[in-house]
């Protein structure tokens, strides 16, 4: 059994590194950004426990597609809807306040040429 919780425990791992990394090469990294740190911690670390727990359950029963394994199987899925969903929101809601910012700080200037530059004659 301590095997089995060595595995359990490399494949949280590597899953927390693949949600993290799938979710900001699909949702955008600039996106992943904009979110709270508390949404990414509580979506990413959510995820990646029931991946795990999903692989335990196929693991415990009979078969390997038994209903527990699929009802974890569900949840894993919500839990990346939902971190596409997080993306999504910080798409339409979060992007444009940066972008309303930027355009209301703009400034027009034009360029002031002294009059001794303009005075000059080449020799030639």
């Amino acid at each position: 059994m301590p095997i089995l919780r060595l595995a359990y425990t490399t494949q949280f791992l590597i899953a927390t590194i693949a949600v993290y990394v799938i979710w900001s090469q699909v949702g955008g990294q600039s996106h992943l950004d904009l979110l709270a740190w508390w949404v990414k911690l509580g979506l990413g670390v959510a995820a990646a426990y029931a991946v795990v727990r999903t692989t335990a359950a196929s693991v415990s029963g009979e078969r390997a597609w038994n209903s527990h394994m699929l009802r974890w199987l569900g949840l894993t899925l919500a839990l990346l809807a939902a971190c596409g969903y997080a993306s999504y929101y910080a798409h339409m809601n979060l992007e444009d306040e940066d972008e309303t910012d930027q355009d209301q700080e703009t400034a027009i200037s034009r360029v002031y040429v002294a009059p001794a530059c303009v005075a000059r004659e080449i020799p030639g």
